[in-house]
């Protein structure tokens, strides 16, 4: 890195594009301090102490995250977004997760690009599927678990007539 970009964000030079992509393929499980572009976590790795400290730090807590994504993906809000977030946590520090981190990447940018390239019908039947697999997970979750008591008594009352529940 060289330098700073309007923002204030760290430039990014092929220089070092080219040694993340290296660094992503050399064979290693764990990013080094020849790796990394930041200087604070280049000193941090260049202590064999403190490397394993903080490689135990951000794998705890890319642990931790990705725990409490996975347990809110069958509940309502963003559960694999917390797991993403965690996987993001994990790939700052190990080889494996950042590969996987670009598979994931690659294809939603893949499904999307497909996507937009459909006609109009066709991202009509895709967004028709998905509601149809969101109400469908959630009849199962009510009629597993019951309809939660904190929904409006109308609500309720519409899901046990009508839904069967």
């Amino acid at each position: 890195m060289t330098g700073q970009d309007q923002r204030g964000e760290p430039e990014m030079t092929q220089e070092s594009l080219d040694r993340n992509e290296i660094a992503r393929h050399d064979g290693n499980i764990f990013l080094d301090k020849n790796d990394d572009d930041w200087e604070w976590r280049r000193k941090l790795r260049a202590n064999p102490a403190t490397a394993k400290l903080y490689r135990l730090g951000v794998g705890l807590l890319g642990l931790i995250i990705v725990a409490g994504g996975l347990a809110l993906v069958p509940l309502p809000g963003p559960g694999w977004l917390i797991v993403f977030a965690g996987l993001a946590v994990w790939a700052s520090e190990f080889e494996w997760a950042q590969a996987l981190l670009d598979w994931v990447r690659d294809k939603v940018r893949a499904w999307n690009v497909w996507v937009k390239g459909q006609s109009l019908w066709v991202q009509g039947l895709a967004a028709l599927v998905t509601l149809a697999a969101v109400l469908t997970f959630f009849w199962v979750l009510f009629r597993l678990s019951g309809v939660p008591s904190f929904m409006p008594d109308a609500a309720e009352d519409w899901l046990h007539t009508f839904a069967g529940l």
